[in-house]
């Protein structure tokens, strides 16, 4: 990987130790970085030569994870809540077709925040 991104194992050890980036162990103790790491030490590059530490580098690149984390879990939240949306359609439309009144009801009676509520609920049960 030095020779990939142009720098010394040196400095990708140190940048390893410094937190900046992750790196797998084999049995054997070496380091395994996987493909992202490219990336990252492009940004971390550039960024020393825009003049930034190495300690305002960390602090970006932790807000930048954590960033990115939270976009994750809400894409996952948001696929998982329609795929719930997707089921509570399914039952109401297998509901005793002849039995328009509690079709009706449950149309009438169950609220959009009650729903989300009830999605949110089995989220957590899962």
């Amino acid at each position: 990987m030095a020779e990939r991104v142009n720098l010394t194992k040196r400095t990708i050890d140190h940048y390893t130790n410094l937190g900046l980036l992750e790196a797998e162990r084999s049995p054997a103790n070496y380091r395994y970085y996987d493909a992202s790491a490219i990336e990252r030490l492009h940004l971390i590059e550039k960024w020393k030569s825009d003049g930034m530490s190495l300690l305002d580098i960390k602090r970006k690149l932790d807000e930048k994870d954590v960033h990115e984390a939270e976009e994750i879990d809400v894409r996952e939240l948001r696929i998982k809540i329609n795929g719930l949306k997707d089921e509570v359609s399914e039952v109401l439309a297998h509901l005793n077709k002849t039995d328009v009144t509690s079709q009706e009801y449950i149309k009438k009676n169950v609220s959009s925040e009650s729903m989300s509520l009830i999605q949110t609920l089995l989220l957590l049960l899962k």
